[in-house]
């Protein structure tokens, strides 16, 4: 008897993945929760093991298809016999399904606005802008909350239809050019990352304000203490424990910045869950450290070290990259000086921190060699004002400047 291997439930708004790769070829033996295949999806990347021991039999879902939730993706045949003989029945189910896309495709077209999500339905029926009639750029063609929200800023007129042309309209390369190019796929994680900050500059009045913090407090009180930290902790004392908590009394302080716009609304959170944003191979990614004021610095760093070594092996779960209320960036570990760091929606702010250079610096009156960072957020200036991006920004400077304020909490 043959064990199914299918799609598990990928986790809250995701209905859909791509097969990376399989790591097992049919005939190949199987043990009981090994990696069998990797499944992309917009927000992670996932490996499913197989849920028993045996002979991988029939793959059913080769690389680069798209499967939904539960979907069959392979068989797990029992003892050493491999089941091959079904296998031209796989390739055959596509060839026969394959007219019925087109002929059910007006109908399903005239469902996804109707299969968009509650927020979608809401904003329908507070605005009475008809989804049906706004331009999708969600999954299979699905309206999204983005594009109710276009739609009814523009007055209920659906938003430009033309949004897949700048992928068309490509002047072709010269021959010899042509040779050398290499054209790949772009991953669901990709395309994700593509299309939400290109939203984000769409749908915000975002604006940058910069400052610059001399981080000498830091980099000496981490001199100091790294070694008893690691010891006692077990992890290593770096910045971002400091800036996480900096940026959380700041937040206090400026509720505007730790808000979201929904509709006409705004939503003021009470809680503070700062997602950090962790550079990968197949992409960033922003995992979320959930009720960062109830942590110590400590507290911080371990789960900043967690997630860090989650993001390398590509195990970090959706549930670890949802909720969060505001983002810091580090492109200073890249050597970046400066920079201006898009939005991360439908939050209202981002940290942008950067490589810290010893720079001549007037304190007191006299000129001194000191360790600086510029710093910069990006806000959206329909809900934080000039006045609110600013002053956030100096108490940031101010924690870190003074890191036993953040240690105080004052």
């Amino acid at each position: 008897m043959a064990t199914e291997i299918r799609v598990p439930t990928l986790g809250e708004s995701v209905s859909e993945a791509t097969i990376g790769k399989w790591f097992k070829k049919p005939g190949e033996a199987v043990k009981a929760d090994e990696p069998l295949v990797e499944l992309e999806t917009d927000k992670v990347t996932l490996e499913v093991n197989a849920p028993a021991a045996g002979v991988l039999g029939e793959i059913v879902a080769k690389e680069g298809d798209t499967v939904g939730v539960s979907a069959l993706l392979g068989t797990i045949a029992e003892g050493g016999a491999a089941a091959a003989a079904p296998a031209p029945k796989a390739e055959a189910k596509p060839a026969a399904a394959a007219p019925a896309p087109a002929a059910e495709a007006p109908k399903a077209a005239a469902t996804k606005a109707a299969d968009s999500g509650p927020a979608v339905s809401r904003l329908a029926a507070e605005s009475g802008v008809d989804p049906s009639k706004v331009a999708a750029s969600g999954k299979d063609g699905r309206v999204t909350k983005g594009d109710m929200l276009a739609a009814i800023a523009t007055g209920g007129a659906a938003a430009p239809a033309a949004a897949p042309a700048p992928v068309a309209v490509r002047a072709p390369s010269a021959p010899d050019d042509g040779a050398r190019e290499e054209r790949v796929k772009m991953t669901k994680l990709r395309q994700t990352i593509a299309r939400r900050l290109k939203e984000a500059q769409s749908n915000a009045a975002m604006l940058t304000t910069f400052n610059e913090v001399d981080m000498s407090g830091v980099m000496a009180l981490r001199n100091q203490y790294k070694d008893v930290f690691e010891k006692k902790h077990g992890v290593k004392l770096g910045f971002m424990g400091f800036f996480v908590k900096a940026c959380v009394q700041a937040l206090k302080e400026i509720p505007a910045v730790n808000a979201e716009i929904d509709g006409t609304d705004i939503i003021y959170k009470n809680y503070y869950h700062i997602g950090v944003a962790v550079g990968t191979e197949k992409g960033l990614v922003v995992p979320v450290v959930r009720d960062a004021d109830e942590l110590s610095i400590a507290g911080v760093e371990k789960k900043i070290g967690e997630f860090g070594k989650k993001a390398r092996d590509g195990k970090l779960s959706i549930e670890e990259m949802q909720g969060g209320t505001f983002t810091i960036s580090n492109g200073g570990v890249y050597g970046s000086l400066m920079s201006t760091p898009i939005l991360n929606a439908p939050q209202s702010a981002i940290l942008g921190m950067h490589k810290i250079q010893e720079r001549p610096v007037v304190v007191g009156g006299k000129i001194e060699i000191r360790p600086m960072m510029y710093l910069a957020v990006s806000y959206d200036h329909r809900i934080i004002d000039g006045k609110e991006a600013v002053t956030f920004l100096v108490r940031i400077k101010e924690g870190l400047e003074d890191p036993a304020r953040l240690v105080l909490d004052l």
